[in-house]
């Protein structure tokens, strides 16, 4: 029997019967993916964690602005001037910020470093009984298996008080850097036959520390390294309960379900390349522009390959250029605004100046190639995926953890919109679809057509 040969053989009825008309969309004023016209998102929710500004509103109008982010009501700019000029690291603050809704004092901050310290170790037989058996070549899926096992080593799994919870937040945030990490020492393990370095965490290092030393074979990195991954860390950690994997844990959480499972579903949703799969799209789209733009100093040449670009005659022919436009903003994403200075100045600690100046051409060129292709209801502009990837890339980062590297980061936020989403809500979210399909007769199956 060809399996495969009866399934394609069924597949076009599937995709006949599966599509609807566009136009149905605008008759019921349906909002696709939540969005108006305008780009403006559908309220579904509101939360006390983290605020987006992209525009203001003056007589009626609506008017695109520079992006601002605020963390539970503080600039992100603020925050990051504050542990930097502290010459500190900041991932564990922003963690206690987002969670519990405000700045640590020293003594507190003091206290949720020990506590991360303390939850920085997985169960006994972990790596070798999870991690090792069956390891896969997608360090997300990897993830989320490794996150689901963990409810079986957890005796209060299913028990939704808030200060349980909590409980399993932390812990998951201190354990999100070593299931990505021994996971990609895994796969590096088994499908390449890499030798297997397996590094134990050091309860006195930052995560973002921690992720350096466990990853590299002599546990090597600088200052400036572990700083700028913090940075990563910082400005990945929270971005509004609209984005697709925050929203993913509202709708699950809301079903009552335990932590595991919604944080699963919310790895589940980070892993498309529409999501946090971006800034692979990016260094793979630069990769493609490096080949093929002989002068990196020429405008005109950069401008006409993002055109083809565009036109989908280049790279991977879908149409995008990857790291410019937001769903929210328009005229700046502050992230990427922070990003920049720093990557500027690691690019020239590693001798990429010249790959640099090329991001910021293709920055500066993307949003009028995008304008003049397209008729564009709103200003575009390079988000922080624009740069990540760069960041990742200069640290000697492997690309199979770009994305779960957000998901260390993000862990934060979802674990403060879980909690958020228990204490506040307490409706299940359900939203209407349509049917747009007549009703029709049941045919014996001796009537129907063969």
């Amino acid at each position: 029997m060809d399996i495969e040969k009866i399934i394609a053989g069924y597949t076009e009825k599937a995709i006949e019967n599966s599509k609807i008309n566009p136009e149905l969309y605008g008759k019921y004023e349906v909002k696709r993916g939540l969005r108006d016209i305008s780009g403006k998102g559908v309220l579904a929710g509101l939360t006390n964690i983290s605020k987006i500004v992209s525009y203001i509103t003056r007589d009626n109008d609506v008017i695109p602005c520079e992006g601002r982010l605020l963390y539970r009501g503080i600039c992100i700019e603020d925050i990051v001037n504050g542990f930097i000029s502290d010459n500190r690291f900041g991932f564990e603050e922003v963690c206690f910020l987002l969670l519990f809704g405000y700045l640590p004092n020293e003594q507190e901050y003091n206290r949720i470093r020990d506590v991360l310290a303390e939850y920085t170790v997985l169960p006994s037989g972990f790596v070798r009984d999870t991690i090792m058996n069956a390891p896969s070549c997608d360090m997300m899926n990897a993830l989320a298996k490794s996150v689901l096992t963990l409810y079986s080593y957890d005796d209060r799994a299913d028990d939704i008080s808030i200060p349980n919870v909590i409980r399993q937040s932390l812990q998951l945030i201190a354990r999100f850097p070593l299931l990505a990490v021994y996971s990609y020492q895994a796969y590096m393990h088994y499908y390449h036959k890499k030798s297997l370095f397996i590094h134990a965490p050091q309860k006195e290092m930052s995560i973002a520390e921690n992720i350096l030393h466990m990853l590299r074979p002599d546990s090597s990195y600088t200052s400036a390294e572990a700083q700028i991954l913090d940075l990563a860390l910082v400005l990945h950690a929270e971005h509004g309960g609209g984005n697709n994997s925050t929203f993913t844990t509202h709708v699950v959480t809301s079903s009552g379900t335990d932590t595991y499972s919604a944080v699963a579903a919310s790895l589940a949703s980070l892993k498309g390349p529409r999501h946090g799969g971006a800034n692979i799209k990016v260094v793979q789209m630069f990769e493609d522009i490096k080949a093929n733009v002989k002068d990196w100093n020429d405008d005109e040449e950069i401008y006409a390959y993002l055109e083809r670009i565009l036109n989908k005659e280049a790279f991977d022919k879908s149409g995008l250029i990857y790291g410019i436009g937001h769903a929210v903003y328009s005229l700046s994403d502050p992230r990427a605004v922070i990003f920049k200075g720093y990557v500027e100045k690691l690019a020239g600690e590693k001798g990429m100046e010249d790959e640099y100046m090329l991001y910021s051409k293709v920055e500066k060129l993307a949003p009028a190639a995008i304008s003049n292709v397209r008729k564009m209801y709103k200003g575009v502009s390079a988000n922080v995926d624009f740069y990540s990837g760069f960041v990742y890339k200069m640290l000697n980062l492997p690309v199979e953890l770009f994305t779960p590297l957000f998901a260390v980061a993000r862990i934060a936020g979802w674990s403060a919109h879980r909690v958020e989403e228990i204490i506040s809500a307490g409706k299940i979210i359900r939203p209407a679809y349509k049917s747009v399909l007549q009703q029709r007769e049941y045919v014996k199956m001796k009537d129907r057509q063969v």
